[in-house]
């Protein structure tokens, strides 16, 4: 006989699955997928020259913060639990290419001196590397001639993540999507002694319409086409396979799948076809749908929130960015 099954030719009755959720007790000691404060990444925005808080109307909870409010936001998320931001810069300068994508007292850069030097190593700090932010035109790459030229973007986005690492980041974790970025940033990282420091890699980020509020909070819309030359096509999974590869090839310590709900397939593919951890991207547009229905009485918030991000761990991510950290984090403290 068999342990574990029941050699009477029968289910229900004799097999009844309901024993095993009769109280809140039973159904915590066989709980199979835990969601821990440890595996969320709260995103910070932070802005030049402003000198308070600035909300908007897609994004209601998330804020854009001045300079001066950095150390405050980080010790919030860190009362929390939470151990991990992710840091975007929206920059007072922009030009038709770079902008201060990489200057050395950037937004950005300033912003992780300050963590870095008040909170130690404390916190894990994680940069965005794009030029989406830092472009009039707001495409992640250079524009010549009307078209991203993958491969001097590249070049700048090595020198940008060089800038990260010497402020002082943790990993630095390129969005652009410019075939070979990876390898690049990895290759301008080592030359200049910063080998320690990991590259999270937008892996499989699709153009994806829940992009929208986070546009409007990092003031970064493209002024012109779409992004659809360089992001990924969500009618494509065994591409998405392929990009992870490519990365994982180039130097990936970490790959990241985006949007996190549609796309909660390919983050089980991922967690079953390479032994690296898994980050998932759980999106404004995301964040804003919950907040939206919650707000007209249509669904339970917390309920909807927890399930969601349950789902994301339960695919197989290991991280999660999510616009949710802190309230996640204040409901599993509780």
């Amino acid at each position: 006989m068999k342990i574990g099954r029941c050699d009477c030719g029968a289910g229900y009755p004799v097999v009844r699955l309901r024993r095993l959720r009769t109280t809140p007790s039973v159904r915590d000691l066989l709980q199979e997928t835990h969601l821990s404060v440890k595996d969320l990444i709260s995103p910070i925005f932070v802005q030049e020259r402003i000198t308070k808080r600035e909300t908007i109307q897609s994004m209601p909870g998330i804020e854009r913060i001045p300079p001066s409010e950095i150390i405050n936001e980080v010790q919030t998320v860190l009362d929390l639990g939470i151990r991990a931001i992710m840091l975007f810069g929206i920059p007072f300068y922009k030009n038709k290419r770079d902008g201060s994508a990489f200057l050395e007292h950037g937004i950005v850069q300033d912003s992780v001196r300050v963590v870095r030097k008040h909170f130690g190593s404390r916190v894990a700090i994680i940069t965005d590397v794009c030029l989406c932010q830092y472009t009039t035109h707001g495409h992640c790459g250079i524009v010549v001639k009307g078209k991203i030229d993958n491969d001097k973007s590249v070049r700048t986005l090595a020198k940008v993540a060089t800038s990260h690492a010497e402020a002082g980041t943790d990993m630095v974790a390129p969005s652009a999507m410019m075939d070979g970025q990876v390898k690049a940033i990895r290759k301008g990282l080592d030359e200049n002694g910063f080998e320690d420091v990991a590259i999270i890699s937008y892996s499989a980020k699709h153009a994806s319409p829940l992009y929208g509020p986070f546009r409007d909070i990092a003031c970064s819309r493209p002024q012109f086409g779409d992004r659809r030359t360089y992001q990924m096509s969500f009618t494509n999974p065994r591409e998405a396979m392929h990009e992870i590869e490519q990365d994982i090839r180039e130097g990936a310590d970490i790959i990241m799948i985006k949007p996190a709900i549609p796309y909660l397939d390919l983050i089980y593919q991922a967690k079953k076809n390479t032994n690296l951890p898994i980050c998932a991207y759980s999106v404004s547009g995301e964040y804003a749908l919950i907040k939206a229905a919650a707000g007209k009485g249509l669904i339970d918030e917390d309920s909807v929130m927890t399930e969601s991000l349950t789902s994301i761990k339960r695919a197989g991510a290991d991280l999660i960015i999510t616009y949710y950290a802190k309230k996640m984090a204040a409901l599993l403290n509780e």
